[in-house]
């Protein structure tokens, strides 16, 4: 028998009347998987916590495994019982696991009168997340501190974020949000604002953006190659089109791949991956992408490379602005198939005490797949 110190502490003297061999699992908990597989074919019993595959080991536990060598004996989990103390939907309440992961995951989940239950490592962890929301303007959250549900040692307690003071916090912990303030929202759809990618002038404009992803076509568990990535705001928002979306940017430039890390982490994205290097060399030895976008570096020898590697069926969107690649662009169409689609915007600018259309330069956008 193996599990937590904490959890093998639960059974108390009934550990003494087993005729096993119990041992805490280790820390960190990929350690005690080598372990565990050692023992393949003996019966083994691992102790976690409530529904063992919402935030929990199992899938950690029994990806190595053989469908037959296991069985789980889920109870209730912390969301469920989270939800039972406070009275909430759990299918209209967002749930999240940040044991180990960034609180700025919750950042596109946080809006005025959203309600989420979050799953927290400890104490220190639950101020960090009220500091985080009375930074984003969201003070006014009622924050609800779940201790220990389940067990004898169970405490719920209110408090609002901005005014969160509680310092002696038991693990393990879940928090109750309830969302309230005056911060800004991430919208909901493609084509964010660009004031929420920090940028040097290297960024695909909002209204160019969301009929790029458009294009783009996002579906989950996909992944996307952001080649020339600038600012990453294409793989961005590919990532926030879904949970399980994945993306890799690869861009030259070292101060713009880190100016794109800090955007990709301040949106709670940070699982994008970013490769320094210039295409098309860079992008080889990666696993192939369902779709690519080109919004820097569009050359014959980078499309000659990309219909040269990658598997039929990938979907590619390009986008020129000058007269060259817009040429390249349609030589490349005329060949290969697909559309092209020219986009010309203007905006509102003053002309004098007047007003007048400013027009941008005319986008190309070439969709295809290969």
């Amino acid at each position: 028998m193996t599990g937590a110190a904490r959890h093998l502490a639960l059974l108390g003297d009934v550990l003494a009347d087993l005729a096993a061999d119990v041992a805490p699992w280790p820390v960190p908990f990929a350690d005690g998987i080598a372990p565990l597989l050692a023992r393949r074919g003996q019966r083994v019993v691992v102790l976690v916590s409530g529904d063992p595959f919402w935030f929990g080991a199992g899938s950690v536990v029994t990806r190595a495994l053989r469908p037959r060598e296991w069985v789980a004996h889920p109870v209730p989990s912390t969301f469920t019982l989270a939800a039972a103390r406070l009275g909430w939907a759990i299918e209209t309440t967002a749930c999240l696991g940040l044991h180990a992961a960034p609180l700025a995951r919750l950042r596109t989940v946080v809006a005025p009168g959203v309600r989420a239950i979050v799953l927290l490592r400890d104490g220190a962890a639950v101020a960090a997340l009220a500091g985080y929301l009375a930074e984003l303007g969201f003070g006014e959250s009622d924050l609800w501190v779940l201790e220990a549900l389940g067990g004898p040692r169970e405490r719920v307690r209110s408090v609002a974020a901005a005014g969160f003071a509680l310092g002696d916090i038991a693990h393990p912990v879940a928090v109750g949000v309830h969302v309230a303030g005056a911060g800004a929202v991430v919208p909901a759809v493609a084509g964010r604002p660009d004031a929420w990618f920090a940028h040097d002038g290297q960024i695909t404009k909002r209204p160019v953006r969301a009929l790029t992803l458009s294009a783009l076509a996002p579906r989950p568990f996909e992944t996307l190659w952001d080649i020339g990535a600038g600012s990453g705001s294409i793989a961005i928002e590919w990532l926030l089109a879904h949970p399980t979306t994945q993306a890799v940017a690869f861009e030259a430039d070292p101060v713009r791949a880190d100016r794109m890390r800090g955007n990709a982490d301040a949106l709670g994205v940070d699982r994008l991956g970013i490769v320094v290097a210039r295409a098309p060399e860079g992008l080889a030895g990666h696993s192939p992408p369902d779709a690519v976008f080109i919004g820097g570096g569009l050359s014959t020898a980078m499309l000659d490379w990309l219909w040269a590697h990658l598997p039929p069926g990938t979907r590619l969107v390009a986008n020129a602005v000058t007269l060259e690649s817009e040429a390249l662009l349609a030589q490349w169409q005329g060949v290969k198939g697909g559309g092209l689609l020219r986009i010309a915007l203007s905006e509102v600018a003053p002309i004098g005490t007047r007003r007048g259309w400013r027009a941008h330069y005319p986008i190309v956008q070439w969709s295809v797949t290969l």
